[in-house]
């Protein structure tokens, strides 16, 4: 069996460690990158719903970047929103400052009871650009 080809973004790879998963690997020329929350750097929520939404688009973004990835490479994303009637709006006004122009990867919403004490995740699977899948 191949190992798998882990992208750790900097400065966070002993969080994941101690949570026992990657944040994200390269296979077969995609990028399948874990649900990202905003999490401060210790793993702690951001307490405000706009600021939470963006660290978890930042941390998304920096596992991407590890990966030599933008969000224009994504071509699928999962979100996860609490109560999803009483936030959507105010999650996706804040996410489209990260979403880029049309046309935009797939999507698909979940609508969750709990998320460890956040508000919002993302998942996605990108393209990776070509010589980048190892």
């Amino acid at each position: 069996m191949t190992p798998r080809d882990v992208v750790f973004p900097a400065g966070r790879q002993a969080l994941y460690e101690r949570n026992r998963y990657s944040p994200a690997i390269r296979s077969n020329g995609f990028l399948f990158v874990s649900g990202q929350v905003g999490s401060r750097e210790d793993g702690s929520p951001e307490p405000d719903l706009e600021a939470q939404v963006r660290r978890a688009f930042e941390n998304l973004n920096a596992i991407l970047a590890a990966a030599g990835c933008t969000f224009d490479d994504v071509v699928d994303a999962t979100v996860f929103i609490v109560d999803p009637e009483a936030h959507f709006e105010r999650i996706w006004s804040v996410a489209a400052d990260y979403w880029g122009p049309a046309p935009h990867p797939t999507l698909t919403g979940i609508g969750v009871t709990w998320l460890y004490g956040f508000q919002f995740e993302i998942k996605v699977i990108a393209r990776l650009p070509q010589g980048a899948d190892h």
